[in-house]
């Protein structure tokens, strides 16, 4: 297990708030930095190069401010999260403002990384691939990635079907660098457990869109709050990759699924995409939502959560 020197005395948690489509912007992204959670977002929420471009001078300018004005942070690094699967049209161009910018940290995810790996790393940046299952891992390290994102069964968005205990401990069995787990982690005593159980990092996603920096719906927000496990469905129709939604969005959307033309293949060119406007996506953690907070209030909430965890005392069969 090991943390990266991007991020030594950065993190007020080992936590990066993941990028979510058409949810992460510089608002959430540089209100999670600013409290010590890593913040990301993926190139495709900024619809054109030239907003990509505004929104990565907008992040380095803020955070660059606020290390000046608060020396003893903690200030954690930004990442940006490129789609690597051929269907994506945008990559390249992407991949140049991304260049252009020198970002810190790369998140990479459905295809070979090699190429943005070999990029990233003519400027010391790191790049983390996000997988879901062991041989995908495998491949990823092939590439040279500097870390691997674990996405296990009952995370948001494009999850995986493995279960994290069981995930985990396979793929440390080949690999001892930088880990991130992904799948209904909700708060503090979740990272804890993440980290006994292998991870370095916890990659927190739906948690992040209950608060007040989300620039998304308030009725989405209101449809977490509200929500439970029972309310997601485990689908690959929008994109042809499975995914969980909130089962209320889509009926909202007057969508009947057992009528709608499910893709043939997979088609993850999101740049002009309306269906994740219409039908929100969340992972299982959604039970553990109960209010709509500040970005400063959950990440205070989410550190005293995980001392409580930290705390625990480890079983003992000693009699007394």
């Amino acid at each position: 297990m090991a943390i990266p020197a991007l991020f030594k005395n950065k993190l007020s948690l080992p936590v990066i708030c993941a990028p979510m489509f058409l949810v992460s912007s510089p608002k959430l992204v540089i209100s999670a930095c600013k409290n010590g959670i890593v913040g990301s977002f993926p190139s495709f929420n900024a619809r054109t190069q030239d907003l990509l471009d505004t929104w990565l001078s907008q992040i380095r300018s803020e955070l660059d401010e606020h290390i000046a004005t608060n020396p003893e942070g903690p200030v954690a690094p930004f990442a940006v999260n490129l789609v690597v699967h051929p269907s994506n049209t945008r990559l390249s161009s992407d991949r140049a403002v991304v260049k252009k910018h020198q970002v810190p940290f790369v998140i990479t995810s459905q295809g070979n990384p090699a190429e943005v790996v070999e990029e990233v790393h003519q400027w010391g940046g790191l790049v983390f691939h996000d997988v879901i299952r062991a041989d995908h891992a495998k491949k990823a390290i092939q590439a040279g990635v500097d870390g691997i994102i674990i996405v296990t069964a009952g995370a948001g968005g494009h999850a995986g079907e493995i279960n994290p205990f069981a995930l985990v401990r396979e793929i440390r069995e080949f690999w001892n660098g930088p880990l991130a787990l992904a799948g209904a982690i909700n708060d503090g005593m979740g990272v804890r457990a993440a980290e006994v159980l292998g991870a370095d990092f916890s990659y927190m996603g739906t948690r992040f869109i209950a608060t007040e920096e989300a620039e998304v719906e308030g009725d989405y927000k209101t449809m977490l709050v509200d929500a439970q496990v029972s309310d997601l469905i485990y689908t690959d129709t929008f994109t042809g990759v499975k995914c969980n939604f909130l089962k209320p969005s889509i009926a909202r959307a007057g969508v009947d699924l057992t009528k709608f033309t499910a893709k043939t293949h997979v088609d993850l060119d999101l740049g002009e995409s309306n269906a994740w406007k219409d039908f929100w996506s969340a992972g299982h953690g959604v039970a553990g939502i109960k209010h709509v907070l500040p970005m400063t209030e959950l990440v205070a909430q989410l550190k005293e959560e995980y001392r409580s965890a930290v705390a625990t005392p480890a079983f003992s069969s000693a009699s007394k």
